[in-house]
């Protein structure tokens, strides 16, 4: 079971990003993946209340690749953090199948008590570059987050998610011309 993960991460990340030349470079440079398959090593630690070593694995973890996940979150299957630099995800998020975070993301939390207090990641989501989802708040499935967004209130599914504060608006994949390519309104950066 763990090769099949391992490759349909891989796979995952040929999908995701067009400069992946291989399995190889996929497998050996990719930091959002070592990240990811790391979170996985400290979160069995977490759930089997090994706590201390869950979070001491998770740090050399983020030394490592610049990404910082919870022990605690929970991770969907083919989760893709491109370049990965500066992404941190909090204790109670929970990121569904099948989403891209790009790199300077923030899945926080807004308050200091031990309760639900980081964001829910519907299926398909794309969250751009710098985003900052904050609070007990809930993203729909096949959302997008433009890059720089400050979300801190739900969004339906298939909304585009942009500003700061953010506001959600329906996400048209037709225009006047006929449907578009799914590359022109899947791409964060140009909801900016």
């Amino acid at each position: 079971m763990a090769f099949s993960r391992l490759r349909e991460d891989i796979a995952a990340a040929r999908a995701h990003d067009p400069a992946a030349d291989s399995n190889a470079e996929v497998f050996l440079a990719y930091s959002g993946l070592h990240a990811i398959w790391g979170h996985r090593v400290a979160n069995w630690l977490w759930r089997r209340r090994l706590r201390l070593a869950a979070r001491v694995y998770s740090q050399l973890v983020r030394f490592a690749t610049g990404v910082e996940i919870h022990p605690g979150a929970t991770l969907g299957r083919r989760l893709f953090i491109d370049h990965g630099m500066g992404v941190v995800i909090g204790e109670t998020a929970v990121v569904g199948d099948d989403v891209v975070i790009y790199h300077g993301v923030t899945l926080g939390g807004t308050s200091s008590r031990r309760e639900i207090r980081h964001p829910r990641i519907g299926n398909g989501v794309v969250i751009g570059a710098g985003a900052s989802v904050l609070g007990a708040i809930s993203i729909g499935d096949r959302s997008i987050v433009g890059a720089n967004a400050v979300v801190v209130r739900d969004a339906p599914a298939d909304s585009v998610i942009t500003g700061i504060p953010a506001r959600a608006r329906p996400r048209v994949a037709t225009s006047s011309t006929g449907p578009l390519h799914p590359d022109t309104y899947t791409d964060p950066a140009i909801y900016i």
